[in-house]
C-alpha cells in the first residue's frame, strides 16, 4: 500500500506507529463504516470489525459499503472484502455478533491501542465507557448523527462538555456524578438542535463526517504524542 503522500506530512517514524496501531470498531454503520474506511487508507493493519447486522437498501444512502448488489451479506464481511482489496497485507478480525451488556467481554480478548464505539444502544454505550476506562483503554465514542443537517455543527470534545446531543443526555444520566469519568470520555457530538422528525432520518454526509472526525482525532493523537 502506497502511502507516500501520508509519509510526506507525518513523517516514517510516526507512520510506523500508524500502521501498528490496533483498533476494534464497535458498529459498521453510517459513522463506523467511514472511520474504517479513513483508517484503513491511513496504514492501520490491524483493524477488528464488530457488527451482527448485515446490509439493508435503506442503508445505502448513508453506509459506505452499501450497494444495490450485497443486500442481506454481513457488513462485517462486506468491510473484510473491501478492507483486504485497498490494503492486502491488513489484518482483518470480525466479530460477526451483535454487543449487548451481557457478551461485552468479547470485545477485550485483544488488547487495542483505540475502540471506537459506532453502535447506537444506550446502554452498551455506558457499559463500554465503564470498560475502558477500568481496563484504561483509549475509547471514542460517537454520540448522535441522526436528524442532524448540518456537518459542521460536529465536534470532538469530552462527555462532560456535551449539551445538545440527546443521546449524551442519557449516557450522562446513566453514568451519574462520575463527572471523572465523563471528562476522559472523548466524543464526536453535534452542537445542531435535532430536527423533530417521525423517524430517524439521516443523510450521506453527517454520519461520514463524525466517522473522519474519529479518524482525524486517533492519528493526530499518535502524531502529536510522541
Amino acid at each position: 500500500m502506497n502511502l507516500t503522500r501520508l509519509e510526506s506530512l507525518v513523517g516514517s517514524e510516526n507512520l510506523e506507529k500508524i500502521k501498528k496501531l490496533n483498533i476494534l470498531i464497535l458498529g459498521l454503520g453510517g459513522v463506523g463504516g467511514y472511520t474504517v474506511e479513513s483508517l484503513t487508507r491511513c496504514g492501520v493493519n490491524n483493524i477488528t470489525l464488530v457488527d451482527g447486522d448485515t446490509i439493508k437498501p435503506s442503508n445505502i444512502n448513508r453506509q459506505i459499503i452499501a450497494t444495490s448488489k450485497n443486500n442481506d451479506k454481513y457488513k462485517t464481511k462486506e468491510w473484510k472484502k473491501r478492507i483486504k482489496l485497498i490494503n492486502k497485507n491488513a489484518i482483518v478480525n470480525i466479530i460477526n455478533t451483535h454487543i449487548t451488556e451481557d457478551n461485552m467481554e468479547i470485545l477485550f480478548s485483544s488488547h487495542y491501542d483505540y475502540i471506537i464505539d459506532a453502535c447506537d444502544t444506550t446502554k452498551v454505550k455506558v457499559k463500554l465507557i465503564k470498560e475502558c476506562h477500568n481496563k484504561n483503554i483509549k475509547l471514542i465514542s460517537s454520540m448522535g448523527t441522526a436528524n442532524k443537517m448540518d456537518a459542521t455543527k460536529l465536534e470532538i470534545t469530552t462527555l462532560d462538555k456535551t449539551e445538545t446531543d440527546p443521546l449524551a443526555k442519557k449516557i450522562r444520566k446513566e453514568l451519574g456524578k462520575d463527572k471523572d469519568l465523563m471528562k476522559d470520555v472523548v466524543v464526536v457530538t453535534s452542537t445542531e438542535k435535532a430536527i423533530n422528525n417521525t423517524m430517524l432520518g439521516s443523510t450521506a454526509f453527517v454520519p461520514a463526517v463524525a466517522g473522519l472526525y474519529i479518524t482525524n482525532y486517533i492519528i493526530n493523537d499518535v502524531v502529536n504524542n510522541k
